[in-house]
C-alpha cells in the first residue's frame, strides 16, 4: 500500500497500474553477461518508462494496451520486446557493430573530453594529476592545455589561473559543485586545495549550467574531493623541492558503520630557506608555512537511495615575503627595509545530502549547504590590507524526466549570503551581499546522434537588482566519431576588485576608483554574454587512436570593471566605457601511437582586447600565441603491480604587452613587449608496487627566468617600485622527489 500510495501522489509524471514487469539488463563482457546500469527502458509510443539501477534491474508499469517494450543504451543495439503478459524480463544488449573504440579509451585515459555530452567537459583524473607534482589546485592545471598557469607577480609565489584569456575571478571555481574559490579567496585560494585531496577535476569551457549560479562567464572548474569510501585506509605523500619547499599529506579513511565512514585528511607545507638567485635583494620565493585538516564524512544507504557527504576544515597560511634579512618585529611600518606578511585563517563546514528513488531511479534530490569565515590580515610595504568575509549557501536540486528519459528536467533553488569586512590602506571597504534564486534546466537526448540542454535562472539581488541568466548548449555527431557543439549564455558578477588584484599593493602606484554611483565600490557588476563552438573528431591514424578538436570561443562584456595600468603611477578601476572583449582559437591533437604511450599537442591563439581611458589595446601579459606539448609513457605492470611511468610537458608562450607608455617602459629597461618564454617540465615515477612509489621530476629545466623581475627594487620605497611585470619564471629550474605510500 505504501508503494502504491507514493505512486499515485507522482500521478502527474507517472502512469499508474497494479500490474508490473520487473527485468534484468545485462551486456556481455568476455563471454559473461555484466549488469547493464543506466539503460533506458520504455514502452514504445507512450509516455512510460524507466532507467536500470546499478546492477542493471528494473521495474515498469504494464497494461494490456503495451505490447512493445523498448531497451536502448547508447552505444549499443536499440532493441524492441514483443511483451504479450506480465512476466520477468531478461535481455542482453550488443554492441553496435561500430561502437566508438575511442570513446570508451578516453574514458579511461587520465584526461579527456566526452563525445555524448551537450557540454564542452574536460574530465581530468587523478591519474593526470599524478604527472607532476601537483601541490595544491593552482599548480594541477601545469599539464592541460585550456588553463594558462603563471606567477601573478614576483613575490608573493602565487600562481594565477586563465580560461578562455580571462582571470580566474571570471571562472566559477566550485568544490564537488559548491562555489568555494571566490570572494576573499580569489587571489591565493587555489593554493588552499592540496593536490592530494583532489579525486577529479572537471573543466567546462563556455557557459556553465545553471544549476551551479550566475557568476560563471569564462566557464567552469570543479574539483572532486576523495571519498572516504573509495580512498585508500591510509596514504601519504612526501615532497621535497630544491627551492626549499617540502610538504606531507596523509589520508586516513576508516569505516564506522555500515552505513558511516570517515577521512581525517592533513596537510602542511613549510619554506624556510631563503633564496635571492638574481641578486635583487629580494626573496624568489616567499617563506611560508600552511597547516590543512579536513574531517570527511560519508553516508551511503543504497537500499534506500540516500547518500550524504559532511565536510569540516580549518586552513592556517603564513606567507612572509620582501627583502632579505626583513625582520617584521623591527621593520614592519618603517622604510628600513621593504617587507610583506599575508596570514590568513579560514574555516569551512559543508554538507551534502542527495536521495536516488529507488522504485523510480531517475527521480532524485539533493541539497548543498555550505558556511565559509576567511580571514586574511596582510601588509605589503607600508599598505596594510585586511579582509574577513562570512559566506553562506544552499542549493537545492530536483532531477525527474517528462514522458520518458529521452526528456530530463532540473530544477531547484538556491540562496547565498556574502558579508565582507576590508580595509583598504586607510579606508574601510564594508558590505553585505545575498541573493534568492530559482532555475529551471531541460535537457534532450535521442540517445543518438543529438542531446542539448537550455536552462534559465531568475535570481533577486540586494546589489546586483532582478535579473535573469539564460545556458544552452548542444552536441550535435554528424558521423562517426564527431561531436559538434554550440553553447552561450550570460553571466553577472560583482568585482571584488582589491581581493582579486592584491598584487597592486605591491608597488608604489595610487589608486583611485571612478564611479558612478554603484553599489559596490560605487561601480556596477560586470556582465557578459559567452559564446562558443567546438568541433571534436575521433579517426585512426596508423592503426591507432587519435582525436583533434577545435575550440572557438568568444567572451563578450556588456560592461566590465577595468582594472586600468597603462598609468605607471596609478592605478585606476572604473566601468567600461566601449568594447572589451576575448577571442580563443585552440586546436588539440591527442595520440596513441603506441600502447601505454600518448601524446598531446595544443596551439592557442588569443585576441583579448579592452577600451582603458588611453584608447582600445591588448590586455597586458597576455600572449596572443600559446604552444603546449606532452608526452607520457608507462611500461607494463610487471605481478606485484610495478612499472615505470614518464612525463614532460614542454610550454611556448609568446610575446606579452606590458602596461604602461613605451617611454616609461624604455626608463626601468623594458620594451613594449616581453620575449617569448618556453618552459620544460618532466617527472619519472617508478611503482615498486600498489602500496608504494616514488617519484622524482623538475620544474623549468631549460632554467628560464626572468631578469630583473622587480621594478625599482634597489628603492623599494620610491616612485617606480612594482612587482607586477611578470612574464615568466622567476626562480629558474627546481628539482623535486617524493613518495607515495597507500594501504588499501
Amino acid at each position: 500500500m505504501k508503494s502504491l500510495l507514493f505512486i499515485a501522489l507522482l500521478l502527474p509524471l507517472c502512469v499508474f497500474s497494479q500490474e508490473r514487469i520487473t527485468g534484468h539488463i545485462t551486456e556481455n563482457v568476455d563471454n559473461k553477461e555484466v549488469p547493464l546500469g543506466g539503460a533506458n527502458v520504455y514502452w514504445l509510443n507512450t509516455q512510460v518508462g524507466t532507467v536500470t539501477d546499478f546492477d542493471g534491474n528494473f521495474e515498469i508499469t504494464y497494461k494490456p494496451e503495451y505490447k512493445k517494450l523498448v531497451i536502448s543504451f547508447v552505444g549499443y543495439k536499440t532493441d524492441t520486446i514483443s511483451v504479450n503478459s506480465p512476466k520477468r524480463i531478461t535481455h542482453s544488449l550488443k554492441s553496435k557493430s561500430n561502437l566508438d573504440e575511442v570513446n570508451v579509451t578516453a574514458r579511461q585515459k587520465a584526461s579527456s573530453r566526452s563525445f555524448l555530452q551537450s557540454q564542452n567537459v574536460i574530465n581530468v583524473s587523478s591519474g593526470e594529476l599524478l604527472k607532476a607534482a601537483c601541490c595544491n589546485l593552482a599548480e594541477s592545471f601545469e599539464t592541460n592545455p585550456s588553463i594558462d598557469v603563471n606567477f601573478a607577480d614576483a613575490i608573493s609565489g602565487t600562481k594565477q589561473i586563465k580560461m578562455l584569456g580571462l582571470t580566474s575571478p571570471y571562472i566559477l571555481i566550485t568544490t564537488e559543485n559548491v562555489p568555494s574559490i571566490r570572494g576573499a579567496s580569489q587571489a591565493y585560494g587555489l593554493s588552499f586545495i592540496p593536490g592530494t585531496w583532489v579525486e577529479s577535476i572537471q573543466i567546462t569551457k563556455g557557459a556553465g549550467s545553471v544549476t551551479n549560479g550566475y557568476e560563471s562567464i569564462a566557464g567552469q572548474i570543479n574539483a572532486e574531493l576523495q571519498k572516504p569510501t573509495t580512498d585508500d585506509k591510509l596514504f601519504v605523500n612526501a615532497y621535497g623541492a630544491g627551492n626549499g619547499r617540502f610538504e606531507l599529506n596523509t589520508h586516513l579513511n576508516t569505516k564506522v558503520t555500515e552505513r558511516w565512514s570517515t577521512g581525517l585528511y592533513i596537510h602542511g607545507n613549510l619554506r624556510e630557506t631563503e633564496f635571492d638567485k638574481n641578486d635583487d635583494s629580494f626573496l624568489d620565493a616567499p617563506l611560508m608555512q600552511q597547516v590543512n585538516v579536513m574531517n570527511r564524512w560519508q553516508y551511503t544507504d543504497t537500499e534506500n537511495g540516500y547518500v550524504g557527504f559532511f565536510n569540516v576544515r580549518f586552513l592556517n597560511d603564513e606567507k612572509q615575503t620582501g627583502q632579505i634579512g626583513f625582520d617584521e618585529k623591527k621593520d614592519r611600518g618603517t622604510t628600513n627595509a621593504w617587507g610583506s606578511e599575508i596570514n590568513t585563517q579560514r574555516f569551512d563546514l559543508s554538507g551534502k545530502f542527495g536521495f536516488v528513488n529507488p522504485d523510480i531511479p531517475w527521480r532524485t534530490g539533493g541539497l548543498q549547504l555550505a558556511y565559509s569565515h576567511h580571514d586574511q590580515e596582510s601588509y605589503f610595504g607600508l599598505n596594510d590590507y585586511n579582509i574577513v568575509h562570512n559566506s553562506l549557501y544552499a542549493n537545492f536540486t530536483y532531477n525527474s524526466i517528462i514522458s520518458d528519459s529521452r526528456h530530463k528536467i532540473k530544477t531547484g533553488v538556491s540562496a547565498t549570503y556574502d558579508g565582507y569586512d576590508e580595509l583598504v590602506l586607510t579606508e574601510n571597504f564594508n558590505r553585505i551581499e545575498n541573493s534568492v534564486g530559482a532555475f529551471f534546466e531541460y535537457n534532450f537526448d535521442n540517445l543518438g546522434d543529438l542531446n542539448f540542454s537550455a536552462g534559465i535562472r531568475a535570481d533577486v539581488h540586494n546589489t546586483l537588482g532582478t535579473f535573469l541568466t539564460p545556458r544552452f548548449h548542444l552536441r550535435y555527431t554528424p558521423w562517426d566519431k564527431s561531436a559538434f557543439r554550440v553553447s552561450a549564455g550570460r553571466g553577472k558578477r560583482s568585482a571584488n576588485i582589491f581581493a582579486e588584484n592584491q598584487s597592486l599593493f605591491a608597488t608604489s602606484r595610487s589608486l583611485n576608483i571612478y564611479g558612478n554611483g554603484g553599489k559596490i565600490y560605487g561601480l556596477d557588476p560586470e556582465i557578459a554574454w559567452n559564446y562558443g563552438l567546438s568541433y571534436m573528431q575521433g579517426f585512426n591514424l596508423f592503426s591507432r587512436k587519435a582525436d583533434v578538436t577545435f575550440d572557438f570561443y568568444r567572451t563578450d562584456f556588456v560592461n566590465q570593471i577595468v582594472v586600468d595600468w597603462e598609468n605607471p603611477s596609478e592605478i585606476n578601476f572604473y566601468n567600461l566605457e566601449g568594447e572589451s572583449y576575448s577571442n580563443n582559437y585552440q586546436i588539440e591533437f591527442n595520440y596513441n601511437p603506441f600502447t601505454h604511450f600518448d601524446v598531446r599537442l595544443a596551439y592557442k591563439y588569443y585576441d583579448v582586447e579592452t577600451t582603458y581611458m588611453s584608447g582600445k589595446k591588448e590586455n597586458p601579459l597576455t600572449p596572443n600565441h600559446r604552444f603546449f606539448a606532452n608526452a607520457s609513457f608507462q611500461t607494463h605492470q610487471t605481478a606485484k603491480g610495478g612499472n615505470w611511468k614518464f612525463d614532460a610537458t614542454f610550454n611556448y608562450l609568446g610575446e606579452q604587452r606590458f602596461a604602461s607608455t613605451e617611454s616609461y617602459l624604455n626608463t626601468i629597461g623594458l620594451s613594449q613587449f616581453s620575449p617569448s618564454v618556453s618552459t620544460l617540465n618532466a617527472q619519472i615515477t617508478k611503482v615498486f608496487s600498489t602500496n608504494f612509489e616514488i617519484y622524482v621530476g623538475g620544474e623549468n629545466i631549460t632554467n628560464v627566468t626572468q631578469s630583473s623581475p622587480i621594478v625599482g627594487s634597489d628603492n623599494p620605497f620610491g616612485t617606480t617600485f612594482d612587482t607586477t611585470y611578470v612574464y615568466g619564471p622567476i626562480f629558474g629550474s627546481s628539482y623535486y622527489a617524493g613518495l607515495r605510500y597507500r594501504l588499501n
